[in-house]
Order: structure tokens, then C-alpha cells, then sequence
């Protein structure tokens, strides 16, 4: 049976000797009393809550699904509606939430790093708290004083849950032909009718009320995406004292039969007049809704690094265990009948790639995390500025590259264990389908590419890319007194300059034929998640011979030095296809558009 262990001396490594967190939260005056020990403390008790009370329910989620009755009511898989309740009982929901409506005011970057063990543990049971985050940050953000009174204590508290409802059979990406239509009420209310599909937790039994975040038009807006308003739709009406009162013209028309993430409630939700309220401005309800895509955009990457902490964690433990054939050096174990797998090059790569992906995308994440907190906190303006440009430019990267690598990590992890792999009681085929679905919700990884390199690269020119570029050159040159260090800041400086040039190279050709950013876009993506993933990757090595040259001695050294090799592996093995995805940016659009439709 698969096992998950919290990766704390990992987490913690990121958080305190990479990011330094405590010190960097002091500049935040509502978390300048927040220390080391404060911050471990909460991840030890999330990890314990995440390993022993949502990993078991996982394969028990995937095997039973959800059940949908007549009455269009849906039960949740046996044990996840006790689960929520021991959730809730702890008070996980607040924990990163504003003080003013319930919640514990933790950092952002606890916030991810909790999550990040959720989804390892369990990913369709996350995701019923996860999109009440969602919901939360967007009210907070849009909502009127009388909205956030009523609708964000619940939420906190964890008592009602959240949902965001953009897609509709006919209206994916393009929202600007969503039909879904608002009729103003009498009393300043909304009759919210239309049919909206694969929404994520849009109907169960965990909570007291589900709050539905709705894009619907108002009946003079014009047939594009400017005509969208927000709506919050719940899914109980709230009483005179705020509590869940009438059931409200919203029901769940059936849940769809998926790849993966079986414990998670995919439904159809049909409004036939329902009531809500609009959050926002009339005609700009994308703008607030973006708030929560952007939040479940970071939130899909941290899917896919737990769904990916989890199946290395599982193949690893099988590689040390399992015996076949003998090393082609000479017996390892020579008195067992074989060798442990481990022992082999080819094994050996399969884990050291999962390992690489997982802890660069760890460490990455985290610095976002960090971000975001001084994003919105920090009392320096400039500060907040360049964080959230910060942001920005790589929440793509974030959604993009991570479960791209989230994927590949786990059918890596599945063909570790051969033929063991594919059998549903060792855990990984389920991580490789549900790993699959995070490349495609939220904005499939071409729509997160074309997001990067139309709307964050291009589209300023490239200012908000050579910010980020100043930070890498910044981490360089720290390093450039340590000859040391030449093994990986060599190829990061030379990465970072072949994106600048192929970044010129690419707006360029697209002022003359726009088609040249769509065929550059998803290699592009990929490259940028290299330069990242390298930034990630040097200065953790920096940090880890540092450390060694301090003297550290035990299960620190060898902590230590297993980072060195990780990251002498990454530049040796993964940091190459660099060079094939630039060669495929610069071969240019021609060889997509050139055939005709007719002679596919």
C-alpha cells in the first residue's frame, strides 16, 4: 500500500536557508512576530493531519467515487465528510486567511506549503477546501462590506465552501461567447439562469452551503468579454440571522465520469432563475473572477508537486526494495538472490528526474509563495510592485511547467515499478491520471504558454522578463568570487541569454505574422520553466556548499551534499533540452501552417 511522509527537512530547507522566511517576513509589519519555530510547528502538525487522516482516503475516494441521487444531491466517498469535519474542527481553513473575518493571518507561503502536503495526500479531497480559498480571495478583493460580512466568516470558518463556475458546453477559453444571462431583481438581486459544466466541487456533502462564484451577462451587455459581470450564487439562500436558509434555484444535472480525481465532484450546474448578488463592477466581472483564476492557476501547480512528492516518495521506496538482475558492476547485494533495482542507471534516472523536478518545483512555488505575501504586504511600495510583476510573469510557469514535469514524474515513477505500476493497489496509476487532468483545467499549459508569452513577455516588451533577469544575474554574480560555483552559474548565465535572444527573436517575426507567437508559445513556456527551474537549482547549490564549508557534520552533510548531486544532475541531464527547445522556437511558424487542411 503507498505511503506518504511530509518532506519536512526538505520544506524546511527551502523555507529557512534558501528563502530565510523569518527574516524576510519582518519587513511585514502583521507578520513580523512570526518565527522559524512558529512556522515549523504548523507545517509538522499539517504534515501528521495530511499523512495519517487524507492519505488513506485517497485510494478509498478514487475507487468509490461520487454518487449523484434523483434529487440532484451528491455524497462524497465514505470517510471524506469526517475528514472535513476534523478539518474544520482544527481550524485549517483560516489558517492564511485576514484576521478581520476569522482567520489566523498566517503568510502566504505557509498557506502553499500546507497545501502542497494536502496534495500529496490527497488531491480530489483538497480540492473541495482548496476552491473555497478561491472564492475567498475574490469576494475579499470585489466584495461590498455587506457581502464580506455575510458570506467570508463562513467561508473561513470552513462551514460553507466555494466553488468558481466559468465554463459552459460551448464557451471554454473563449468566455466572450458564454450565453449565461443575470435579470436584475426588484430588490438589487440577481436571477442568475444557465447551464455551466465542469465545475470542481459544485455540489457535495461536506459543507453547510456552497457558495458559486457565476460569469453571467446582464441583458444590455454586448456579446464580448468586457459584457461579463460576477455573480456569488449560494447554493442555500442565507437566512435573517446569515445561516444557511431555502435551498436556492441551483441543482447539480449530473457529475461527469473522469480519467481521475474520482473523489472530487465534477458537476453540471443548472441556474433556473437563481438568486444572487453581483461582485464588482456591471460589465467587469472577469477582472474579479481573474482574481480566483490566478489563485487556482498557483493552485494546480502545488497539485501536481504533491501529486509528484508523493509518487517519488512511493517509486523510491519500491526501488530500494524490489530485486532484479544484478548490477552490471558486480553483485550489491551479494547475499540476496539480485540486486535491489536501485542499483541501476536507468532506475537511477527515472528517480534522480522525479527528484530534480519535484525539489526545484518545491523551492520555486515557495519563492512565489514569498512573493505574493510581500506582494500585498509589504509596506514598501516599490517592493509590492516588482513582487506582483513577479507574479505575473510566472503564475504561467507555475501552472504550466510544474504539472508538465508533475506528469512526466509520475508515469516515471509508475514504469519504476513495472509491471507492479499499472496495479491500482500501489497507488502511482492513479497519481498519472489525476497528474493529467492538471495539465488541462484551469487553462490547459497552450493557453498558460500563449498567457506567457503574448500577454506577460510581449506585450510589455519584455520589461517584467528582464526584472527577472536582474534577479538571476543578481544570484550570479553573489557567486562570483566562489570558482566553486561556475558548474552551475555557467549554464544559468548562458540560458539566460539565449531567452533574451530568442525573446527578441520571437517579438520580432510576430510583428510581421502573429501565428509565429502561437508556434513559439508551448517550447517557450518550457524554456522559461528551465530558466526558473536552474535559478532554483544554483542558488539551492550555493546554499548547500555553503553550508559544507561551514562544517556540517551527520545527517546535515549528507543532506547537503545529495543536493549537490541533484543539481550536478539537473544541469548534466534535464537543463539540455534547453538547446532542442530553442531550436524548435526559432524554426519558426512554417512547418505548422504550411499544409493544408484538407491533406491532414
Amino acid at each position: 500500500m503507498p505511503k506518504y511522509t511530509p518532506p519536512l527537512r526538505d520544506m524546511k530547507f527551502v523555507l529557512h536557508e534558501m528563502l530565510g522566511v523569518e527574516r524576510e517576513l519582518k519587513a511585514i509589519p502583521q507578520h513580523a512576530d512570526i518565527d522559524a519555530d512558529t512556522i515549523d510547528s504548523v507545517l509538522e502538525a499539517g504534515g501528521q493531519f495530511c499523512s495519517e487522516v487524507l492519505q488513506p482516503l485517497n485510494a478509498v475516494g478514487d475507487r468509490e467515487g461520487c454518487k449523484l441521487d434523483a434529487n440532484g444531491n451528491v455524497t462524497t466517498p465514505k470517510g471524506f465528510k469526517e475528514a472535513y469535519r476534523q478539518f474544520v474542527e482544527a481550524g485549517w481553513p483560516s489558517l492564511g486567511a485576514d484576521p478581520a473575518f476569522g482567520g489566523q493571518g498566517l503568510p502566504h507561503v505557509v498557506h502553499s506549503a500546507f497545501m502542497e502536503m494536502m496534495n500529496s495526500a490527497n488531491q480530489a479531497w483538497t480540492m473541495y477546501s482548496g476552491l473555497s480559498h478561491g472564492a475567498y480571495n475574490a469576494l475579499h478583493a470585489f466584495g461590498t462590506p455587506e457581502q464580506k460580512k455575510t458570506f467570508l466568516p463562513k467561508l473561513v470558518s470552513g462551514e460553507w465552501t466555494g466553488t468558481m463556475c466559468l465554463t459552459e458546453s460551448h464557451a471554454g477559453t473563449d468566455l466572450g461567447i458564454l450565453k449565461s444571462r443575470a435579470e436584475p431583481n426588484p430588490d438589487g438581486s440577481y436571477a442568475i439562469t444557465g447551464t455551466k459544466i465542469f465545475i470542481s466541487a459544485g455540489e457535495h456533502d461536506l459543507s453547510k452551503n456552497i457558495l458559486h462564484l457565476v460569469l453571467a451577462r446582464l441583458p444590455a451587455a454586448l456579446a464580448v468579454t468586457k459584457g461579463i459581470s460576477l455573480f456569488v450564487v449560494p447554493q442555500f439562500l442565507p437566512d435573517a440571522q446569515g445561516n444557511a436558509g431555502k435551498r436556492n434555484a441551483v441543482k447539480c444535472g449530473s457529475l461527469e465520469h473522469k480519467m481521475g480525481i474520482h473523489g472530487n465532484a465534477t458537476a453540471v450546474l443548472n441556474f433556473d432563475g437563481a438568486t444572487g448578488w453581483m461582485v464588482g463592477p456591471p460589465n467587469k466581472g472577469l477582472s474579479a473572477m481573474f482574481v480566483m483564476m490566478n489563485s487556482a492557476r498557483l493552485g494546480v501547480g502545488m497539485q501536481s508537486l504533491g501529486l509528484a512528492e508523493f509518487a517519488y516518495q512511493n517509486s523510491l521506496a519500491y526501488a530500494k526494495e524490489r530485486l532484479q538482475s544484478r548490477s552490471l558492476t558486480g553483485p550489491k547485494a551479494a547475499n540476496k538472490p539480485a540486486d535491489p533495482i536501485i542499483v541501476h542507471p536507468d532506475v537511477r534516472r527515472m528517480l534522480m528526474t522525479q527528484k530534480a523536478y519535484v525539489e526545484a518545483a518545491r523551492a520555486f512555488s515557495y519563492w512565489a509563495g514569498l512573493a505574493i505575501d510581500k506582494e500585498h504586504k509589504h509596506p514598501d511600495e516599490a517592493t509590492r510592485k516588482i513582487n506582483g510583476e513577479m507574479v505575473a510573469l510566472l503564475t504561467p510557469v507555475i501552472k504550466g511547467f510544474i504539472t508538465d514535469n508533475g506528469y512526466e514524474s509520475c508515469t516515471l515513477a509508475m514504469q519504476v515499478l513495472g509491471g507492479h505500476g499499472y496495479i491500482a493497489e500501489h497507488g502511482l496509476e492513479q497519481c498519472v491520471r489525476d497528474a493529467r487532468i492538471n495539465m488541462i483545467y484551469e487553462g490547459t499549459n497552450t493557453i498558460q504558454a500563449l498567457d506567457l508569452l503574448g500577454r506577460k513577455v510581449l506585450a510589455d516588451m519584455g520589461a517584467k522578463l528582464m526584472k527577472f533577469g536582474k534577479i538571476v544575474q543578481d544570484v550570479i554574480q553573489a557567486s562570483a568570487d566562489r570558482p566553486s560555483m561556475m558548474e552551475f552559474t555557467g549554464p544559468l548565465g548562458a540560458l539566460l541569454g539565449e531567452v533574451q535572444k530568442a525573446t527578441m527573436e520571437v517579438g520580432q517575426k510576430a510583428m510581421k505574422n502573429p501565428d509565429e507567437v502561437g508556434a513559439a508559445a508551448v517550447p517557450y513556456l518550457r524554456l522559461i520553466g528551465h530558466l526558473v527551474f536552474s535559478f532554483a537549482w544554483c542558488y539551492a547549490a550555493g546554499v548547500a556548499q555553503a553550508r559544507l564549508a561551514a562544517g556540517a557534520k551527520g545527517d546535515d552533510e549528507a543532506f547537503y551534499k545529495a543536493k549537490l548531486t541533484t543539481a550536478r544532475f539537473y544541469f548534466a541531464k534535464l537543463y539540455p533540452e534547453s538547446a532542442a527547445l530553442l531550436n524548435q522556437i526559432r524554426a519558426g511558424s512554417a512547418p505548422l501552417m504550411e499544409l493544408n487542411v484538407a491533406n491532414f
